[in-house]
């Protein structure tokens, strides 16, 4: 009986371990299958997938930056250039503790606590950065520190890279803008428009002036190496290099020491100049007082700089030449008076009485002549020569608003001129439709005499100013002002020059234009406005001067610089070309608050043109002399 039960359960045991044990080959044979399955889609189907990324890990595409074209002015003097310099840099995101990070960084090296604003500035604005520079511009023995204390030090890295530099400092700082750090909102425009990938390498971009609105072409293009790493993300070796391509150089038809000249016979006094070449529509030179350092910006201003620059009363940071609107003053006249010609309401003989003022029949409001007994009879000629505010008022009633518009606009007043900076506004030439836009009130004929000795509606920038006075010296034709010159391609030399862009040619009779240019040489003669500013020149020069009033009068009340607050002055205007006969230059200059225009902004015309035609060089301390004592608004 014992032995039939131990051969029952040993078959029963048998029985049982061989169907586990085919359960267990099943089992293995199924894993082993399902392995080899996995095997084939990743060895075979998954190849190349799996093969980048393996080469991705092991290959990094390091971006290489180019060199930002360079800015030259019309004789080669450099005005923008680069230059390498080591860079302590920081990657946020491989540091636990930034601050005590940095802490340890100041016992090597000095951090500043501007350095540190910057930093913490840049890392809550610049997300999108790997590494953030903490210090530019280290020394060799800094670089050294640094280097032999890395191990203990993750995510702080040394960079070689390239920085913008303004040499001239202040100099031309409206015009020449700056670059600056690339902002959140830039990287998103960039994006928006496919061209981020230009930016790899590098997160600088044109932020104001000609770097803005030259970027594309200053730019330049992006190459990159490509790094083989190793398990630490070491690099081990470079397998390929892509070389970058330099951005253009950009030869201005600026004059640098011209600048400097314009600039420094400014003095402390706020305004601008615009010097033209009338025959092609270069600009010489482009003031705006009082200026920056653009240098300030490259590496991210300081909180300090920028709150000194951006709340200061003078508002350095607004290119007055092209961003700033001024009456006209006297300096509308010559246009007025052309348009007198034109439409035939004035003929160069004709006279009037001046009695030292204006007023229509039946009413007893005087617009005043800014000589209080007037001028006598005044003919055409003799009413821009004493510039005689009566003449005008007449002139402007005649014509009527509309009428003037529509011949000052082909002078450029009132529309941009179109120039190759970015930021310039229309100002303002009236007209009846032009009030009907804002205004329920209709336009009053008292609004028409006072736009006749540009006052009253009238804004125009001295950059338009300048335009209109380089059609009037060249002839008729009205130019877009340019300041690149020339555009030097940087991979094969090639230069290509930029040609004059004639707007329009206005209809203007050359014996109606002799007219007026008559007139404005003897505005620098004995007995014009501006003989003072041109005394003894050995040129000949057309001009007219201006005032242009920051608040208005009462009907009695006389001006009197002396009496008022310096922002309540009058401004200076003065418009100029020579040679009269044949004219290389013309100039428009505005000094705020500076009174009149022969004596305060004459000077500085002088100091300009002397200059281009002389190659005379001003007295060390050129300023020019504002008006205080009481001038009744002269010109």
């Amino acid at each position: 009986m014992k032995s039939r039960i131990s051969i029952r359960t040993y078959h029963e045991e048998l029985s049982g371990f061989t169907q586990r044990a085919w359960v267990a080959a099943i089992l293995v044979g199924l894993a082993f299958t399902i392995l080899l399955a996995r095997l084939v889609y990743l060895q075979i189907w998954r190849y190349d997938y799996f093969h980048t990324l393996a080469e991705n890990n092991r290959i990094t595409v390091v971006p290489v930056a180019p060199n930002r074209g360079i800015i030259l002015d019309s004789h080669g003097d450099v005005l923008a250039h680069n230059y390498a310099a080591y860079t302590l840099e920081l990657t946020p995101g491989k540091i636990h503790d930034l601050n005590t990070t940095i802490d340890q960084l100041a016992t090597l090296v000095e951090i500043s606590p501007a350095n540190r604003r910057n930093f913490f500035k840049l890392l809550q604005q610049s997300h999108n950065f790997e590494t953030l520079p903490l210090r530019n511009r280290l020394t060799d023995a800094e670089v050294a520190r640094v280097a032999a204390n890395r191990y203990r030090l993750p995510g702080v890295e040394v960079k070689a890279r390239l920085f913008r530099q303004y040499p001239h400092q202040t100099e031309a700082a409206h015009l020449l803008g700056y670059i600056g750090r690339m902002s959140d909102a830039d990287i998103r425009q960039l994006e928006s428009e496919g061209r981020y990938d230009n930016y790899r390498g590098t997160d600088h971009i044109g932020k104001t002036g000609i770097e803005q609105s030259f970027e594309n072409q200053l730019r330049g293009t992006p190459g990159s190496d490509l790094v083989e790493t190793d398990a630490q993300g070491h690099a081990v070796r470079t397998l390929a290099h892509r070389d970058p391509v330099s951005g253009d150089d950009l030869v201005l038809w600026l004059d640098a020491r011209m600048q400097a000249i314009a600039e420094q016979a400014f003095g402390d006094h706020k305004g601008a100049l615009v010097a033209l070449d009338p025959r092609t529509g270069g600009i010489l030179a482009l003031v705006s007082m009082p200026e920056f350092d653009p240098n300030l910006f490259v590496d991210g201003i300081d909180t300090s700089d920028w709150d000194s620059l951006n709340n200061s009363p003078d508002h350095p940071l607004i290119n007055r030449a092209l961003r700033a609107a001024y009456p006209e003053g006297s300096t509308i006249k010559p246009f007025m008076a052309l348009a007198g010609l034109h439409d035939g309401v004035r003929t160069p003989t004709d006279t009037i009485a001046d009695p030292g003022y204006f007023r229509f029949p039946g009413s007893s409001h005087r617009y005043r002549d800014w000589a209080p007994n007037g001028h006598g009879m005044v003919d055409m000629h003799r009413s821009i020569v004493v510039s005689c505010d009566t003449y005008y008022y007449h002139l402007a009633n005649d014509l009527g608003i509309d009428r003037m518009h529509d011949y000052l606009s082909q002078f450029g007043f009132g529309h941009k001129t179109g120039i190759d900076l970015s930021g310039e506004v229309a100002g303002v030439l009236p007209s009846r439709a032009w009030k009907a836009r804002f205004s329920k009130q209709p336009w009053f004929p008292g609004e028409t005499v006072i736009c006749g000795i540009g006052q009253g509606y009238n804004l125009t920038t001295p950059l338009q100013l300048a335009m209109a006075t380089a059609a009037l010296a060249n002839g008729g034709k009205l130019l877009r002002p340019e300041l690149v010159k020339t555009v030097i391609d940087s991979a094969t030399g090639k230069r290509t020059s930029i040609a004059p862009d004639v707007i329009r040619t206005i209809d203007l009779p050359p014996e109606q234009r002799q007219v007026i240019v008559d007139a404005m040489i003897d505005v620098t003669r004995p007995g014009g406005t501006a003989v003072s500013a041109f005394a003894g020149a050995p040129y000949t020069v057309a001009a007219k001067t201006g005032t242009a009033q920051v608040v208005g009068l009462r009907q009695n009340e006389k001006y009197n610089a002396s009496h008022m607050e310096a922002d309540h002055r009058d401004h200076a205007v003065f418009i100029a070309f020579a040679p009269a006969d044949n004219p290389k230059i013309a100039v428009a200059v505005l000094v705020e608050n500076g009174g009149h225009g022969g004596t305060a902004a004459g000077p500085i015309a002088r100091a300009v043109m002397d200059y281009y035609l002389l190659g005379k060089l001003p007295k060390p301390a050129t300023t020019p002399a504002a008006t205080t004592g009481n001038t009744a608004n002269a010109d």
